[in-house]
């Protein structure tokens, strides 16, 4: 048994959706105990860094239900059912951007919730951006609306809370680290 397992005993998937869905697992613990975990399942997602040649970052700002306001965001998606990240990422920044890229370069993949969810969010860099002319439009249920920020103003961004979601930060924050080292 793996360091601090829970060995599943018994599994009742209670909801599932065009996205998620929700099961209740009743597990044995590590002490021998039993308890239970909601745990949300969900097939990943991906985020793009997207750098425009004036060194400017492509976000996207639409409405969030589940916040009941419109924020800031590096272009992300979902993964549909065997798709590569790589090919989500793709996909994404042209549906929510218009743009495409020379060089797409994954950095880094981070679950975002990991006590009750097993989302994992794959990061990318999109570098050598250009103009898809016939773009493939983003979802009917979706309506962005496309931002060319500097760095700088991202961060103004964090700090007021327009960007206010965990893989949007993780972004402006990596940005930053990157520029910092390469003056040190």
């Amino acid at each position: 048994m793996k360091k601090f397992e829970e060995k599943t005993l018994n599994k009742d998937v209670l909801f599932t959706g065009k996205i998620i869905s929700l099961q209740v697992e009743e597990v044995e613990l590590p002490n021998g105990k039993t308890s239970k975990r909601e745990i949300i399942k969900h097939p990943g997602a991906v985020c793009v860094i997207a750098k425009t040649e004036d060194n400017k970052l492509i976000m996207v700002e639409q409405y969030r239900k589940a916040l009941e306001r419109s924020i800031v965001e590096i272009p992300a998606g979902k993964l549909e059912p065997g798709e590569l990240p790589e090919v989500t990422a793709e996909r994404e920044l042209e549906e929510e951007t218009g743009y495409g890229c020379q060089s797409l370069s994954h950095l880094i993949s981070f679950y975002t919730s990991p006590g009750f969810a097993d989302e994992l969010v794959h990061v990318y860099m999109a570098e050598g951006l250009y103009k898809i002319e016939d773009a493939h439009d983003t979802d009917e249920d979706e309506f962005v609306e496309l931002m060319e920020v500097t760095l700088e103003e991202a961060e103004e961004m964090v700090l007021n809370q327009r960007i206010y979601d965990a893989k949007t930060a993780y972004a402006v924050q990596y940005l930053r680290l990157k520029q910092m080292r390469k003056h040190t």
